[in-house]
């Protein structure tokens, strides 16, 4: 492989990344679709018709997610169900922030893998290189274009997750004080979340609409334990229905509760302190380490060449 082939293949994967970091920096937050339809239904005095709406949407909403879907739909006649319920359980666990469905998700990653592989073909066409070597090099960012996309998902999960722990004490505290001023537990939880627009108060917010629309609570809290996949928040989930269960002071549970939290992130932070020498070892021995080697040994290498024993190492 030249030089060159590696100069353009680079910057063909530069620029894409670069695209992708810029459209997800630019792309909107995810919004709650029923509430802005509210919204504008209570604003207009005409109803708008169905050409009307779907003119409304942009083009992301009416062509590209459209045509995501269909060859998402098309791959998962071919996908195991159990692999459609792990994806669907990944996309909750990372909060869904395209509003994703498992089709559409399976059809990025199949997209994506064909971008990568294709890009680095096309070079080694254009280019008139060693197909065979070519087929090899496109084979493997083939590969690497079909698991980015699962890279990305996880990473989004393991911020989310932590997030949410570290809101988790907080809201726990305000949820204490609701609790013993003497509102109900559900008020506690309307409280949370109009305090807090995190995420950890937008699935509060959740639990409490399924509630209204007649899910039982210890029901809904079992599906923001299963949806968040944080092991704190299952332990408070249980806490919180064997209180119910046994009649326990739910002020107490959430007291305990809280301190637990609170000792929790301690340790956490405790632990991040103690990594953080280990992780600063290859930065130092890769990149300060050199530089300052070759500050330091620069000029007397310059003075060793230049003297008559530089001119016997020539």
């Amino acid at each position: 492989m030249g030089p060159s082939l590696i100069i353009l293949g680079g910057g063909v994967l530069f620029l894409f990344v670069v695209v992708l970091v810029i459209v997800g920096i630019r792309m909107p937050q995810a919004k709650d679709p029923i509430q802005e339809r509210l919204a504008e239904f209570s604003m207009r005095d005409v109803p708008m018709t169905l050409e009307e709406i779907e003119m409304s949407l942009g083009f992301h909403e009416r062509i590209i997610l459209p045509f995501f879907n269909k060859i998402g739909k098309f791959a998962m006649r071919f996908t195991p169900q159990a692999t459609l319920e792990s994806t669907r359980a990944r996309l909750e666990m990372a909060g869904n922030p395209l509003q994703m469905d498992p089709a559409f998700f399976l059809s990025l990653r199949f997209i994506n893998a064909v971008m990568f592989g294709g890009s680095l073909l096309m070079i080694y066409i254009v280019g008139d290189r060693d197909m065979l070597q070519g087929l090899a090099v496109t084979a493997m960012f083939t590969v690497i274009g079909f698991i980015f996309p699962h890279l990305w998902l996880s990473g989004r999960i393991k911020a989310r997750q932590k997030a949410i722990f570290r809101a988790m004490p907080d809201a726990l505290d305000l949820l204490t004080i609701c609790v013993e001023a003497g509102l109900g537990f559900d008020s506690a939880m309307s409280r949370v979340h109009e305090k807090w627009e995190d995420d950890l108060g937008l699935e509060l917010g959740r639990v409490l609409q399924e509630i209204r629309l007649g899910k039982l609570r210890r029901d809904a809290l079992r599906d923001l334990a299963d949806r968040l996949g944080v092991p704190e928040i299952t332990s408070f989930v249980a806490a919180v229905i064997q209180s119910e269960q046994l009649g326990v002071s739910m002020a107490k549970v959430l007291r305990i509760q809280s301190d637990q939290m609170r000792v929790r992130r301690r340790q956490m932070a405790e632990e991040e302190a103690h990594r953080a020498p280990i992780k600063m070892v290859f930065p130092i021995g890769l990149l300060i380490f050199p530089s300052i080697l070759l500050i330091l040994l620069g000029p007397a290498a310059m003075m060793l060449l230049s003297s008559p024993l530089g001119a016997l190492l020539r």
